[in-house]
């Protein structure tokens, strides 16, 4: 029993064998892939110009949940034509992406400030100035909105720090051997510690490229984690000797070559395959996953967090269908159309004021029928499917500045916040997830300058706290008002300053 003991990342990394990585892959690849693939296509709503009838030159991808009736094949289409049916007309509304982009904005429409928790005052700012830099490195607010957008779409993203893009500057060791930890602690070099943050890369993982191992034990715990996708590369793929002996011309085809890629991460190595074949096996120098995993929104007993898009997806099925229905019904009906009996020459002569028919037949008539007429009910069903998805998703048609009946009356913040309770519920709930992940990020790359030997830092003068900015529209007049009584009450200046907005260069 005692012989047989072992170092907990040492069984982890044995159990993560080549068979299991394949079977991780090819299942994500036959299983999640097509799921998460479906998330996206409905958030992206793209128009594929590819295999559509000449009468429409583009196929949009939210047409897949439409019912059949309503997406006729061209030849079907064809026909109907033929037969006087005529086209039906799809409408699309994409009220999916609006709805993404204004969480988004909710979230990080503004630069979030960062707090080093560090009981040194001159070390906490050298920390602050570091992870400025990395982040910044990183994109800054943008690579925020991007993390928040695919963890918005997908439900979860996941942050890979990547330290070997700095390897080779000469700015660290990056061995990370306990001799190097233990040395007696020098003078913060600032400057060489985020020149050095700069070079890592916070890589965003979306969930179509993710795989996680995770411990059978325990869904929250991470044992390993793999990236697998296809990489174009600048090369032109000379096909196979069969269609080189296909094309009698010898002709090159014109399709770049891929190759796949899997990188499989453990607390002690990392292994590279390209088409399943081992190019590359390293040591990790951080002696841990450097995987950080957000949930868009938390789901007990589940890695995956919830998804903006899957619950709006039926909703937005069912609100394009009844917008085509109005389509088709508003062609139909939007003019009148004519019955002519017992007239001569009828159908060669226009419709037309002052547009005169004679006749001996006194059973001859003219009946008009079509125009357009209300229809409440459907007006009511369009109008009940835009709620639920307002429901559904939080956001509601305010949010984004479309003001209808009374609410443009709104003349005080309390009435706002009391119309966008729910938005602003849901942003201060994504805010702890999301906050939390970053607050990881943060002491990962804290962690990798540590072990290099750059910025030596303990584990408690690794955290951090963020200052969120409010995500509705202030009076900065009454900002400043309160940062004066704040001030006189005797809260930190840098904290006033932070709340107000300005970092570490700004002061």
């Amino acid at each position: 029993m005692h012989q047989s003991t072992k170092h907990s990342s040492d069984i982890h990394d044995s159990a993560i064998s080549d068979e299991l990585v394949g079977m991780l892959v090819s299942g994500h690849r036959q299983v999640t892939r097509p799921a998460l693939d479906r998330l996206w296509e409905y958030y992206r709503n793209e128009l594929d110009f590819g295999a559509v009838d000449e009468r429409r030159p583009y196929r949009a991808s939210q047409e897949q949940g439409l019912p059949h009736r309503l997406t006729r094949g061209p030849g079907e289409a064809a026909r109907l034509m033929e037969s006087g049916s005529g086209r039906r007309e799809i409408v699309i509304e994409n009220d999916i992406a609006w709805r993404l982009h204004t969480l988004v904005d909710f979230m990080f429409g503004k630069p979030v400030s960062i707090q080093s928790l560090a009981g040194d005052s001159e070390k906490a700012a050298a920390i602050e100035q570091v992870l400025t830099a990395a982040l910044d490195a990183a994109g800054g607010i943008g690579f925020l909105q991007d993390m928040a957008l695919l963890g918005g779409v997908y439900g979860y993203v996941d942050l890979l720090l990547r330290v070997d893009t700095a390897a080779g500057k000469g700015l660290g060791s990056a061995t990370g051997d306990a001799s190097a930890r233990n040395a007696p602690s020098k003078p913060i070099d600032v400057e060489r510690a985020a020149r050095l943050a700069s070079l890592f890369m916070i890589e965003t993982v979306e969930a179509p490229r993710a795989i996680p191992v995770l411990d059978p034990s325990d869904y929250r715990r991470l044992v390993g984690y793999v990236v697998h996708h296809t990489q174009t590369l600048n090369e032109v793929d000379q096909g196979t000797m069969l269609s080189r002996l296909v094309d009698r011309n010898g002709r090159r085809r014109g399709r770049l070559a891929t190759v796949d890629v899997t990188e499989v991460w453990t607390p002690s190595e990392v292994r590279i395959y390209h088409d399943n074949t081992l190019i590359e096996r390293r040591v990790n120098v951080l002696g841990r996953l450097p995987v950080v995993h957000i949930q868009n929104l938390p789901q007990p007993f589940f890695y995956e967090g919830l998804s903006e898009v899957e619950p709006l997806i039926p909703l937005q099925d069912e609100l394009n269908t009844r917008l085509s229905d109005r389509a088709n019904r508003v062609t139909l009906q939007s003019f009148k159309m004519y019955l002519g009996k017992g007239i001569e020459d009828f159908t060669e002569r226009p419709i037309s004021p002052g547009q005169m028919w004679m006749t001996d037949n006194v059973d001859a008539s003219i009946e008009a029928f079509g125009g357009d007429a209300a229809n409440p009910s459907e007006e009511a069903h369009i109008s009940e499917i835009r709620e639920a998805m307002d429901k559904a998703s939080a956001v509601t048609p305010v949010a984004a500045g479309l003001l209808r009946n009374k609410v443009g009356n709104l003349t005080s913040a309390n009435a706002l916040r009391i119309v966008m309770m729910g938005l602003l519920a849901k942003t201060e709930k994504k805010r702890q997830t999301y906050g939390k992940g970053i607050e990881k990020v943060c002491e990962l790359v804290l962690h990798a300058l540590d072990v290099m030997g750059v910025l030596r830092t303990t584990a408690a003068e690794r955290r951090v706290c963020l200052h969120w900015p409010s995500p509705l529209p202030e009076d900065e007049g009454q900002r400043l008002r309160d940062a004066e009584v704040k001030l006189r009450i005797g809260v930190p200046r840098e904290q006033v300053l932070r709340e107000l907005g300005y970092g570490c260069g700004d002061q």
